[in-house]
């Protein structure tokens, strides 16, 4: 189930999304980062939701690999990104 981080999802041309589990070290680094900067992202645990682990798994070979990113900006188009750095999903986003 989608845990908004921040409010991205309202109004928001940019969406950032972010699947994790809660015991994922490079999930909360990658989440610290780019909270630092300001960015906002809607948070879904693919242990809770398991349509969430199925994207996932589609998306990385039928491993359940997180972080796994998924942008969209009308500038960029859409991503689909497996464990990013914070400045591969801030150039994406333009900042």
């Amino acid at each position: 189930m989608a845990t908004p981080t921040t409010d991205a999802a309202k109004g928001s041309t940019r969406e950032l999304t972010m699947y994790t589990t809660t015991w994922c070290g490079f999930c909360r680094r990658l989440k610290s980062q780019l909270a630092r900067d300001g960015i906002e992202m809607v948070e879904i645990d693919i242990e809770r939701d398991p349509a969430a682990a199925d994207f996932v798994m589609s998306v990385n070979g039928g491993n359940q690999t997180v972080p796994t990113v998924v942008l969209e900006t009308p500038e960029a188009g859409r991503h689909v990104l497996t464990n990013p750095s914070a400045k591969e999903v801030k150039r994406l986003l333009g900042v």
